[in-house]
């Protein structure tokens, strides 16, 4: 697990040689890339309009890893420059280990609603956000503790 966390960051520190930019679009970003705690995981978001994105995570935790894609709807909040809020469904898959489903592999759909600000001056994104589930299989269901806070280097 230290391994994991090590290489996590490691690989977040080696994107500081990239250059932030504003995008074509008018958006604050075009991509950010990070961590996102509960569970610990990389986040990578992509943003294919001004109002539109794609966010891939890969969570480690201690019950195993899973991968999760979400299509995201951002929307302004006021007058507040680099805020909005977002919302969108999702899928993921989940390898989990023994002591979780008895090892098993499950598939689900997500959501997730959340907010997102980039700072005007530095090259940083945050967000928080809640990501309830539903998961297919032998003693899965509804899972509402996902989400958590996202900090990402923006390029």
């Amino acid at each position: 697990m230290k391994m994991k966390a090590l290489f996590c960051i490691a690989f977040v520190c080696s994107l500081g040689t990239l250059k932030a930019q504003r995008n074509e679009t008018g958006h604050d970003y075009s991509n950010a890339v990070g961590l996102k705690f509960y569970p610990t995981g990389i986040t990578f978001k992509h943003f294919l309009s001004e109002d539109k994105a794609l966010e891939g995570l890969l969570y480690f935790w201690n019950k195993g890893t899973r991968v999760t894609g979400l299509y995201e709807f951002h929307f302004d909040i006021g007058e507040v420059e680099g805020l909005k809020w977002y919302v969108g469904p999702g899928a993921h898959i989940g390898f989990y280990n023994n002591n979780y489903y008895g090892g098993s592999t499950l598939i689900g759909i997500d959501g997730v609603i959340g907010l997102d600000y980039k700072f005007s001056d530095l090259p940083l994104n945050l967000s928080l956000d809640w990501q309830p589930a539903f998961e297919f299989g032998d003693g899965a269901g509804f899972v509402g503790a996902w989400g958590g806070l996202a900090v990402r280097y923006v390029f």
